[in-house]
């Protein structure tokens, strides 16, 4: 009978985690022909809602953020920081512990050419399984070694790893400062064995483009750095401006 009444117990809390306080994987609808994407059918837009998250930016502007989440360094940051400095163009790069220990001079050319560093945690964790204090070293330990070697003075935008979130671990961040940083225009490009070249990375990114679009990227994807001066070119000749996460004014959900 005791075993019985932990099951049940144990059933009821999992049960409930899965309501306001359970664990999300971002997702969203893609724009498709001119419709915004939305996070509607996904069950979490009242919680970024609630802790100020970012998933879109002004839907009434034709400003676009553009942003790189940086695990690792594959050879291609450089190119891409090349890319931007020609274009002119602002882009947030989210960094985790191992980036930081093995590309200070990346790093220091980011911040040095007026792009943020924004916090993509020390680890790499699923933040949803660590406790408060736990958060709180992931991120300040990013934070304090990023302000250290570069002339940023603050951090103030975190990328959740995976984008896997709850309400807890949005709730810590925003206690230590940080807005969390979704994407409402990605494509699976991470996979460096699965690469198809920057014409597929072209399309896949232009097919998506919309009025306030928070662009995810990731670095080490050889077909991002080869397509990113045509996305950037083209995006303008449709009359797109492209703005650091500082000038995001309006937080569309």
């Amino acid at each position: 009978m005791r075993g019985l009444v932990m099951l049940l117990l144990c059933v009821s809390l999992l049960l409930a985690g899965f309501g306001s306080g359970g664990t999300y994987h971002f997702g969203f609808k893609p724009s498709r022909q001119g419709e915004l994407p939305s996070i509607n059918e996904e069950g979490f837009k009242e919680l970024l809602q609630k802790h100020g998250a970012v998933f879109l930016g002004d839907t009434k502007q034709k400003e676009l953020f553009l942003t790189f989440d940086n695990g690792y360094e594959n050879g291609f940051t450089p190119k891409i920081l090349d890319v931007l400095k020609e274009k002119r163009v602002p882009a947030a790069f989210f960094v985790t512990g191992q980036y930081i220990q093995d590309q200070p001079e990346l790093l220091q050319r980011m911040a040095a050419e007026g792009h943020l560093i924004g916090n993509h945690s020390w680890h790499h964790p699923d933040m949803t399984t660590l406790g408060a204090a736990k958060i709180k070293e992931e991120l300040e330990r990013v934070k304090e070694e990023v302000l250290a070697m570069t002339p940023q003075l603050t951090m103030s935008y975190l990328r959740p790893p995976r984008g896997i979130f709850n309400e807890r671990a949005l709730a810590e961040a925003r206690k230590l400062g940080y807005t969390s940083v979704f994407w409402s225009v990605a494509y699976k490009d991470w996979d460096v064995n699965d690469q198809k070249g920057a014409a597929y990375a072209y399309t896949r990114v232009m097919s998506q483009l919309h009025p306030g679009a928070v662009i995810l990227l990731h670095s080490v994807s050889r077909d991002n750095a080869e397509a990113l001066g045509r996305i950037i070119d083209d995006a303008r000749g449709q009359g797109y401006t492209f703005k650091s996460l500082d000038e995001l004014r309006v937080r569309t959900y």
